[in-house]
């Protein structure tokens, strides 16, 4: 169990003007709290680049060392969560983002469609992933960082490779 600060940030024009519930971040949270990392509740901003981008850096100034986000990760005109998170990281750690999108396949065809990244952020020390928005891709998405988070964290504060 980890006692590390973790954080859900859900990307949605329509959950941030209250026309839709934001089911994915709920289960984010969840998934985050039952496996031992301190989180508050999912913060929702809207759909866009500079939106992403400026919620990762509120994120990585309060200490967080694992940022989940959620939505924008599709080809839709308003989907720009990976051209945001592109701003924030120093290193993309592609293989976290290659798994989601494979074992997204199991639920269905369209998780190739998912342009979501996974990165760290230095000198911080923080992991940063996106998932889709859909409900199914967060409850199977988020095991699958949780599999690699707390090394990945462990790694940026300088651990040993075992």
């Amino acid at each position: 169990m980890t006692s590390l600060l973790a954080c859900v940030i859900t990307v949605s024009d329509r959950s941030f003007a209250g026309e839709r519930e934001d089911r994915g971040g709920p289960i984010a949270v969840k998934l985050l709290r039952d496996a031992g990392w301190r989180c508050p509740d999912a913060e929702v901003i809207p759909d866009g680049a500079d939106s992403v981008a400026q919620a990762l850096r509120r994120a990585v100034a309060r200490g967080t060392r694992l940022i989940v986000t959620t939505g924008g990760t599709g080809v839709g005109p308003r989907d720009a969560t990976p051209e945001g998170t592109r701003q924030v990281i120093t290193r993309e750690i592609p293989g976290i983002a290659e798994e989601l999108r494979r074992s997204g396949l199991s639920d269905t065809p369209l998780s190739v469609l998912s342009r979501g990244l996974a990165g760290t952020v230095d000198p911080a020390g923080a992991l940063v992933v996106n998932l889709p928005g859909s409900t199914g891709a967060v409850a199977a998405g988020v095991p699958v960082v949780l599999a690699v988070a707390q090394h990945v964290v462990a790694q940026l504060d300088g651990g040993d490779h075992s």
